[in-house]
């Protein structure tokens, strides 16, 4: 397999699980997959971050508010590795209850994501609302 086969495979499956997690009120799957290195920022649909504490203060509020997730599905739009580093861009639909009431959206969202210790972790998120 390449980087990239190998790459995509992780988002399929390890990230994606994350996410799921997180959407169902459970932040530590995602945030074991954040680089532990700096920088480290988020530019949120709803909150942002950057650095350690706010990340882990801004995954923890995600997963008080999330709960009862239906659905998640990343529409992968576009995606590449280039040695350590590697970006994703694509929609995230969600079904999910948000402070209790269930919600339905569409996020736009990249990453950057780099290769530490033989393992990638994401960097950077930037996601916004899609509205129609």
């Amino acid at each position: 397999m390449t980087d990239r086969d190998d790459f995509l495979a992780w988002v399929r499956t390890a990230l994606h699980d994350a996410e799921l997690a997180l959407h169902d009120g459970d932040a530590a799957p995602r945030r074991a997959l954040w680089s532990r290195g700096e920088p480290v920022s988020v530019l949120g649909a709803w909150r942002n971050a950057h650095g350690q504490q706010e990340l882990d203060k801004l995954f923890t509020a995600l997963a008080k508010s999330f709960s009862d997730c239906t659905s998640y599905v990343f529409e992968l739009q576009a995606y590449d590795v280039a040695g350590t580093m590697a970006y994703t861009a694509g929609l995230e639909h969600t079904s999910v209850s948000v402070d209790g009431e269930p919600r339905t959206y569409t996020l736009r969202a990249t990453q950057v994501y780099r290769r530490e210790d033989g393992e990638w972790r994401v960097a950077h998120r930037h996601a916004d609302t899609v509205t129609e």
